[in-house]
């Protein structure tokens, strides 16, 4: 089946349109005359109607008896030590309960993904403009504002180093003059990676693949820089946490993406054991990566803490958002060899990130950024270096694509100058290049899932891009992106019961932060139980009941976390059917069950609810059954595990641009993912609709920009600019693809970050169509689209 949407927006199902429908391949997936199939129609949300009635609980709506409010000083100079800090008269404040400085957090660890290297709050120095410096706890808002009115902090200014070229200039300060406690991965086959391998770069990832002899046969090498800009993550929900803790106990509701993996950190950080840490989870307004690690977390805690016990909460405003985590602003410099005929040989790269002030989620982004640079083609020699680089500037995490955004930009963009140079059409030079269906993305690696070139023409035929009419100022571009997804060396764990009468109830740890991850899980088990979806409830996660899952990240939930699910549905089936067959005297194999009802060879059909009630008693009873999935390990896969599924996306994009004022109009802008195989409709379309937006905002509109004073220019949603909906193009085309590869229950594949990858270097193709410019940073703003065509013209 492929769904397309837009102008107009149209299904197309097996049942009506085998073959092709209107120049649109449609793929056929096998299903039995009997299978319920509740997987791939559009099931009603599970969160819906809490929703839209506004009974949803989000972690801002949380309340506890007697809750204080916290509040933080941040730093306003981009680094200085700090000289003193004087605190006597914000403690004084009548309704002050707690002041948490440098000297309250004596023996409290710092946190990080494999860099240890942020504090709860500032210690000998500030290290960006925002670095928390102070907080206080208080009976309300207003008394914790003016406590931090009355904190004196003195501070010595130092050397800012406000970017890549200044921070890795010779003799340039350390931004960490200790080196931090810091751990790396295993890696297999070509991969490896250092920590503090050079003066202010806290990790380094490498990969090298095939002989380098290679680039002796090439007739062409061609090296290009481009740069990528800083975004913001945008989601609705603020960072936000209650906390209520002793030197004993600690229990939070927070908005996290990965409550197991923020137990363990909290654990570390606070040097407790993690059965006395609880992780509550409420549901997510947004995250995009954003919501992975501590944020708001250890100061509530701490605050709590000193307070007695009495809960917490820290809600950040959207200002101090952007001071906490952005996306990673990035220089790539690409050498690419080729033959005359366009054939490609061989590779090199080198990726440097802007990890900002702390480590945060950096080194995970850069090992995905620099395994991500061949792109989706074939090359025989391949050398990717990617480095985080710290700067005196807002932290940087994992974002929505994980580096897939910033080695897609690069690799997607210099195919088109290579095509350009040698007089070939860029669409012709990707499908020469193009790794086919089941080929190995690198040595020892898993197989694309994918038919690459069918996913191109989808797109390039949904605006014509073939035959089209040349006009001036116009022009279309087609491009790809390849990630692996979610799912590399991860482990989860669900577990399904189902009561007496038939109702069922799903207990695992994937987070609902409006990607209808839960409605997808619970129509996998109304699938495998064959119930209706509305009889399957989501329980709330928690830490203490909740089984393990390493995080809702890296779209690897309906793969991953979807196996898990299927198979403790599958075990609770055979349960129910062997005990049923017991009762019965019929073999188990033999019976079917349906909406909690048992179909016997012979065609008698028993409910189940009075035989439990005969057997059991008054009380009734319960069956469950967890469910675990995890890739393999694999020493030959250069990331540990081979990846689970990968991840596609297509773009094509016509624009029209203004030569004198430099502006880009998009015309028209479709997008493609893969599915595998779709369980809802409606969310995978929005997934993908909603990561190209996230793609045209990059390309055109988003870029945190700072001051030669180091503060953030644009720091709050009136300034810092994102699509509007008159910037949605004219036309808007989406096409879920189900090409059935995938790994995940009934062929499903992740999706949700795909999508955006190929978006911005489409528009960049499409500008240089129109006017024969050549675009190498992001955002494409009027002005550098302007200053790009008077270059060509000079």
């Amino acid at each position: 089946m492929t769904t397309l949407s837009g102008e107009p927006h149209t299904d197309i199902s097996p049942a009506t349109s085998p073959g092709t429908v209107d120049g649109y391949r449609v793929h056929e997936l096998p299903t039995a005359p009997s299978e319920h199939r509740v997987v791939g129609r559009d099931a009603p949300r599970a969160d819906a109607t809490a929703k839209v009635t506004g009974r949803a609980v989000y972690g801002v709506d949380v309340v506890r008896p007697g809750m204080l409010h916290a509040k933080v000083l941040r730093s306003p100079h981009p680094h200085a030590r700090i000289v003193s800090i004087d605190a006597a008269a914000a403690r004084a404040l009548e309704g002050v309960t707690a002041v948490v400085t440098r000297d309250e957090i004596t023996g409290l660890e710092c946190y990080g993904t494999m860099v240890k290297d942020q504090p709860v709050v500032a210690t000998d120095a500030v290290k960006y403009v925002g670095d928390i410096v102070a907080a206080v706890a208080a009976v309300d808002e207003r008394t914790a504002f003016a406590a931090l009115d009355l904190i004196d902090v003195r501070y010595e200014p130092l050397p800012a180093l406000l970017g890549i070229d200044d921070a890795l200039a010779p003799g340039a300060p350390l931004i960490h003059p200790e080196e931090p406690f810091g751990g790396l991965p295993k890696y297999g086959s070509g991969a490896s990676a250092r920590l503090r391998s050079e003066p202010n770069v806290s990790y380094e990832f490498r990969y090298r693949t095939g002989p380098e002899d290679i680039w002796d046969e090439c007739d062409h090498i061609f090296e290009d820089t481009f740069r990528f800009s800083r975004m913001n993550h945008m989601h609705l929900e603020p960072f936000v946490t209650v906390a209520e803790a002793t030197a004993d106990d600690i229990e939070i509701w927070t908005s996290t993406q990965s409550p197991f993996n923020l137990r363990k950190e909290l654990a570390r950080v606070f040097r407790m054991p993690e059965n006395r840490i609880r992780v509550h989870v409420p549901l997510l307004g947004g995250g995009f990566g954003a919501k992975n690690g501590p944020k708001a977390d250890p100061v509530a805690i701490r605050l709590s803490q000193l307070s007695g016990g009495r809960p917490v909460r820290f809600c950040m405003t959207t200002e101090e958002v952007f001071l906490t985590v952005s996306q990673h602003a990035a220089h790539l410099t690409v050498r690419s060899g080729v033959k005359a005929d366009g054939t490609f040989l061989a590779r090199s790269s080198t990726v440097l990130l802007d990890g900002g002030a702390y480590a945060e989620h950096s080194p995970a982004v850069a090992e995905k950024a620099g395994y991500r640079m061949p792109g989706a083609y074939r090359w025989q020699h391949i050398d990717s270096v990617c480095k985080v680089v710290t700067t005196n500037t807002v932290p940087a995490g994992a974002y929505r694509g994980f580096g897939g955004t910033q080695a897609t930009w690069a690799s997607e963009r210099q195919v088109d100058l290579i095509a350009e140079r040698l007089g070939m059409d860029p669409y012709a030079l990707r499908l020469k290049n193009l790794k086919t269906l089941g080929e190995e993305f690198v040595p020892g690696e898993s197989g694309i899932d994918s038919d690459l070139a069918e996913g191109m023409q989808l797109v390039a035929d949904a605006i014509g891009y073939h035959g089209r009419e040349r006009r001036p100022g116009r022009g279309m571009g087609v491009c790809v992106g390849v990630k692996d997804g979610g799912g590399i060396n991860k482990p989860a764990m669900a577990r399904v019961k189902v009561t007496s009468r038939g109702d069922v109830i799903l207990n695992c740890a994937l987070t609902e932060m409006g990607q209808g991850g839960h409605s997808a899980m619970a129509q996998l088990v109304a699938e495998v139980l064959r119930c209706d979806p509305s009889r399957v409830a989501y329980a709330r996660i928690d830490t203490d009941n909740t089984p393990f899952d390493q995080g809702t990240n890296a779209s690897s939930g309906m793969v991953v976390m979807g196996q898990a699910v299927r198979g403790a549905a599958e075990k609770l089936r055979g349960q129910v059917l062997g005990w049923a067959g017991e009762e019965l005297g019929v073999e188990a194999g033999a019976l079917e069950l349906v909406d909690w009802k048992v179909h016997t060879p012979d065609g008698r059909v028993v409910d189940l609810f009075p035989m439990i009630m005969e057997v059991f008693g008054n009380t009734g009873f319960e069956f469950s059954a967890d469910g675990f999935h995890k890739a393999r390990n694999d020493d030959r896969a250069p990331l540990e595990a081979p990846c689970v599924f990968w991840e596609i996306g297509w773009a094509a994009a016509e624009v029209e641009v203004d030569p004198d004022t430099g502006r880009v109009t998009v015309l028209q802008l479709a997008v493609s993912g893969d599915a595998g195989k779709v369980i809802n409709k409606i969310a995978c379309r929005g997934q993908d609709e909603g990561a190209a937006v996230f793609g045209l905002g990059q390309a055109l509109f988003e870029e945190m920009r700072y001051g030669e004073a180091g503060a953030l220019l644009n720091g709050e949603a009136l300034l810092y600019r994102v699509p509007l909906a008159e910037d949605i193009p004219e036309r808007f085309v989406s096409i879920t693809q189900e090409q059935g590869h995938g790994a995940g229950p009934f062929g499903t594949k992740g999706m949700g970050e795909g999508g955006m990858l190929p978006v911005a270097p489409a528009i960049a193709q499409a500008i240089a169509d129109a006017v024969g410019a050549q675009l190498i940073e992001l955002p494409m703003s009027p002005e550098r689209v302007y200053r790009a065509v008077s270059e060509r013209d000079r």
